[in-house]
């Protein structure tokens, strides 16, 4: 992981991903959101989802990622990068046998690390894994994410589904990191 200050760097565990913030939002006064992600051989990755008020790009320095935008899959080498435009359905995976190293950048920074930073808590706490497994997991997902509804929304599972999960997760009296 580097020498970067222990603040910076998020390590999702068994999520099979860690990150390194390069460029936070304080950093850049919003402007972007920037971290270099590695992710583990076989990393399933996010639901299929949409930025409405942000893009987000992918630049990979090491590896091969597997990146679907607008519905059409394609592998990313080295050296390749992809922008996604806002409110464009995508996700991303990492189905080789290899961990992958990319830059990411989401543009404007919004409050993504905020809503990254409640991720990494909840995946410490050994609540949720990515891709969500089971309804505990699916539920705090989905609270985060209507908790960030500027920044995420997802696509598949649908938006409608998401809503129904936080209910019930607030029925539950689930808690989200703060």
């Amino acid at each position: 992981m580097g020498s970067a200050s222990q603040d910076r760097v998020l390590d999702f565990g068994p999520m099979g991903m860690w990150w390194e913030i390069t460029q936070s939002t304080a950093d850049t006064d919003g402007e972007l959101f920037e971290a270099v992600n590695v992710l583990a051989p076989g990393f399933g990755g996010p639901p299929l989802h949409i930025h409405p008020d942000a893009e987000e790009s992918y630049a990979v320095v090491s590896g091969t990622l597997d990146v679907c935008v607008g519905g059409e899959w394609r592998t990313l080498a080295a050296g390749e990068s992809v922008t996604v435009p806002a409110g464009t359905a995508h996700t991303l995976k990492n189905q080789s046998g290899a961990e992958v190293r990319l830059v990411n950048v989401h543009r404007p920074a919004l409050a993504f690390e905020r809503f990254f930073r409640r991720l990494h808590a909840l995946a410490c706490s050994g609540k949720v894994k990515f891709p969500p497994e089971g309804l505990r997991s699916a539920i705090l997902v989905s609270m985060l994410f209507r908790e960030h509804s500027r920044e995420v929304i997802s696509v598949r599972p649908s938006r409608r589904v998401m809503k129904v999960l936080a209910l019930v997760g607030r029925i539950l009296g689930y808690k989200l990191p703060p």
